[in-house]
């Protein structure tokens, strides 16, 4: 029960794709729902600009505008938005959780962390400037505006060299750098991409300015670190996967990957009983819009089955 006494089910922390169709699906199931979110609803998806894949919509929907329809849909069930910043998430020994927020705290039997995770950034002068420009972070949000372009990947990881063959099937002209004399990948994936026709890798070599006309990139400044000399080169599109941070600072008693991502089971459960995560925040295999989406209704549904055994309990 928060400080106002009004008495709420499930706090759903993060107004993002997951927690918001979280907080629609515990409200149709008349539990009292409250999404806590620091910002604005919507989460990174404000950052879109022209969304093409989201099923049900013929045309390109902006991420605000999309974000702004699981917002009104979530309260028209009867779920609140609270403004407001999470200080602290308290488990207790009883199994209720402790939420202490700026403007008060919440006693209550489920928590659904929708927080996220934030996208390493290379921190190259010009990544900010271009942003949804010509720098993006997800492939398969960004890569069909840059059909038959010529694209740079950074990185080389699993999620570069996978996205990079992505790419490689909107575009014959994918670049992909990575700072050491190998990829991080696995060897398969790793494998694929040095045989593919369509990319080409380039070692030892770093990205050190994005350029472009002030409204699109238009070319990078680069660094071969074998030859220690600068370059200039002509791209369309910078692809940035150098890793992600995800938020999970609230709960650290909960188990997480070797990358820090939170736990879970098919169910959105994590190893804490009444905690659940969903989209960027879990260790998911694949990270979209309609994925998340797809987490929070599962997280509420099972929340409150979970709510459901526990009023069994206290009547038996």
């Amino acid at each position: 029960m928060s400080k106002n006494e009004e008495k709420v089910d499930i706090i759903i922390i993060g107004g993002g794709p997951a927690g918001l169709s979280a907080a629609q699906y515990a409200s149709r199931a008349n539990l009292k729902a409250h999404v806590l979110e620091e910002m604005a609803p919507g989460g990174t998806t404000l950052l879109v600009e022209d969304l093409e894949n989201y099923p049900g919509f013929d045309e390109p929907i902006s991420g605000f505008e999309l974000s702004d329809k699981f917002a009104k849909q979530a309260e028209k069930f009867g779920a609140k938005i609270v403004l407001t910043t999470v200080e602290a998430i308290t488990h207790h020994s009883d199994g209720a959780f402790n939420v202490k927020t700026s403007d008060g705290e919440y006693n209550i039997p489920v928590v659904i962390m929708a927080t996220g995770a934030k996208k390493k950034e290379i921190g190259a002068p010009g990544e900010k400037e271009y942003q949804g420009r010509g720098v993006s972070y997800c492939a398969t949000c960004d890569g069909p505006f840059f059909r038959n372009k010529k694209i740079l990947v950074v990185g080389g990881g699993d999620s570069a060299v996978g996205e990079s063959l992505f790419l490689s099937k909107i575009s014959d002209k994918v670049t992909i750098i990575h700072r050491k004399d190998r990829f991080r990948a696995q060897r398969s994936l790793a494998s694929m991409a040095e045989h593919d026709p369509h990319i080409e890798t380039r070692f030892m070599t770093t990205l050190n300015e994005i350029m472009g006309d002030g409204t699109k990139v238009t070319k990078v400044s680069l660094h071969d670190m074998i030859e220690d000399k600068d370059y200039e080169e002509e791209f369309d599109a910078v692809f940035v996967f150098i890793g992600a941070i995800p938020k999970t600072s609230l709960v650290p008693f909960a188990a997480a990957d070797d990358d820090g991502y939170l736990i879970t089971n098919e169910l959105m459960r994590t190893n804490i009983p009444g905690l659940y995560a969903v989209g960027d925040v879990r260790n998911g295999p694949f990270k979209q819009i309609i994925t998340a989406a797809s987490d929070g209704a599962i997280a509420a549904h099972a929340a409150a089955e979970y709510i459901d055994e526990l009023k069994g309990q206290v009547y038996e």
